[in-house]
C-alpha cells in the first residue's frame, strides 16, 4: 500500500514552494496526501497534482494514518508538534531549526549522508539551514574525494530567508527609495525611508536593505557572532561527519529576493586542482557548472532563482594557500535550500 504523506505548513511560503515541487515530480510514490496548517488556514482548498485538497487544522488526530510528515513551520511549532506526529506513527522530516543539533536527530542532505535517514531514535529527521544547504551538494562531493579540512565562507543571503516579512520590507524600501528619487549620498536611503515612514524598528533587518548590504543575518549570539554564522559551522560539521572541521563564516543580507550566494574557501587534506574539481562537479547530478569567467559566465541569483540544482562557478586555485580552492555557489533558498531537500528526504523514505 502506498504511504500517506502529510505537509504541515501547507499555506506558508515554503509550503507553497513544496506543493509546486510535488506538482512537478515525475515519480509519485504517495497514496494519500494530507495538507495541514493553522486553524485560521483550515478549510482552504489547494490543488496537488490536479486533485483539490481541503487544508485541515493542526491537531494530534491530523496525523492518524500518516506515514511521513513534512514540517515547514516556525521552530516553536515544530518543537511542539513534531514529537506529537512521531508519537502517532509518522516519520517527521522537519525544515525548522528545532532539532538540527539534537544528537538523536540526523541532519540530512541526500547528496551527502542519505544513509542517516535510518538512524532516527526520535522518529525525526532534520533539514539543514538554507545557507548551509546552498553549498552542501558541491562541498560534499569535493569532500568525498579530497577530504575537507578547513572552510571559510562569506554568504550573500536573500531577504526571503527572513520569511514573507523580509520580502515585503525590501519591496517597501525599494518603493520608498525610487519614489524619493535618491541621489548618491550615503544618507539618501535613510532619508527616503523616513519620508515614507518606514522606521527600522518595524523591519526584520537591523539596517536598510535597499541599495545596501547588512553584515548581520539571524540573531546576535555574542562574541561578534550571528546565528546564521554559527549554523554554517555546526551544521557543516554534522552533515559531513567532521566534528573537528575548522569553519569560519560571515553572513551578509543583500537586497535580493530569492537565492543565496556563497563565496567558499575550502582546504583539503589532499592536493586538488581546478580541473579535478570541475570533474567532480560535473559528475554530481545536482550541481551545474557555470564557470567561464573570461566570457563572463558565472552563477548569479538572477540565473538560478526557481531552479533546483546548486550552481557553481569562479573555481580557482587559492593563491598562497596549498590544497585550497575558492569558488562561488548559488542556490534557490526556498527550493533546494528548504522545500526540495525536505521532499527528497521524504521521497527516499517512501522508497
Amino acid at each position: 500500500m502506498a504511504p500517506t504523506l502529510a505537509l504541515v505548513g501547507a499555506t506558508g511560503a515554503v509550503g507553497t514552494v513544496m506543493i509546486d515541487i510535488m506538482n512537478g515530480r515525475q515519480e509519485w510514490p504517495w497514496g494519500e496526501v494530507r495538507l495541514i496548517a493553522s486553524q485560521r488556514s483550515a478549510g482552504r482548498h489547494l490543488t496537488v497534482r490536479g486533485v483539490e485538497h481541503t487544508v485541515v487544522a493542526l491537531s494530534p488526530e491530523a496525523f492518524d494514518g500518516v506515514d511521513i510528515a513534512m514540517f515547514d513551520v516556525p521552530d516553536e511549532i515544530s518543537a511542539e508538534w513534531a514529537p506529537i506526529a512521531a508519537s502517532r506513527g509518522a516519520v517527521v522530516v522537519d525544515n525548522s531549526g528545532a532539532f538540527r543539533m539534537d544528537d538523536d536527530v540526523p541532519l540530512v542532505v541526500p547528496e551527502c549522508n542519505l544513509d542517516r535517514i535510518h538512524d532516527r531514535p526520535r522518529g525525526i529527521i532534520a533539514n539543514p539551514n538554507c545557507t548551509t544547504l546552498s553549498m552542501m551538494a558541491a562541498l560534499g562531493a569535493l569532500h568525498r574525494t579530497f577530504d575537507l579540512r578547513e572552510l571559510v565562507v562569506a554568504s550573500y543571503q536573500a531577504v526571503s530567508g527572513a520569511g514573507v516579512a523580509g520580502v515585503e520590507r525590501l519591496y517597501a524600501e525599494l518603493a520608498a527609495v525610487v519614489g524619493k528619487g535618491v541621489g548618491v549620498r550615503a544618507g539618501d536611503v535613510r532619508e527616503a525611508l523616513e519620508a515614507a515612514r518606514l522606521p527600522l524598528e518595524d523591519s526584520p533587518f537591523p539596517a536598510p536593505l535597499a541599495l545596501n548590504v547588512v553584515p548581520a543575518a539571524g540573531s546576535y549570539k555574542g562574541d561578534g557572532w550571528y546565528s546564521e554564522e554559527l549554523k554554517v559551522r555546526n551544521e557543516s560539521r554534522k552533515i559531513l561527519g567532521i566534528p573537528d572541521l575548522r569553519v569560519s563564516a560571515t553572513c551578509v543580507r543583500v537586497p535580493v529576493v530569492t537565492t543565496h550566494s556563497l563565496a567558499v574557501h575550502a582546504t583539503f587534506a589532499s592536493e586538488v586542482t581546478v580541473e579535478q574539481a570541475r570533474e567532480v562537479f560535473e559528475a554530481q547530478p545536482s550541481v551545474v557548472l557555470m564557470d567561464d569567467p573570461a566570457d563572463n559566465v558565472f552563477p548569479t541569483p538572477a540565473d538560478v532563482v526557481g531552479g533546483d540544482p546548486t550552481y557553481v562557478g569562479r573555481i580557482r586555485q587559492a593563491l598562497d594557500f596549498p590544497n585550497t580552492l575558492d569558488f562561488f555557489v548559488c542556490g534557490d533558498n526556498l527550493r533546494k535550500g528548504a522545500a526540495l531537500n525536505t521532499y527528497e528526504i521524504a521521497e527516499a523514505l517512501a522508497r
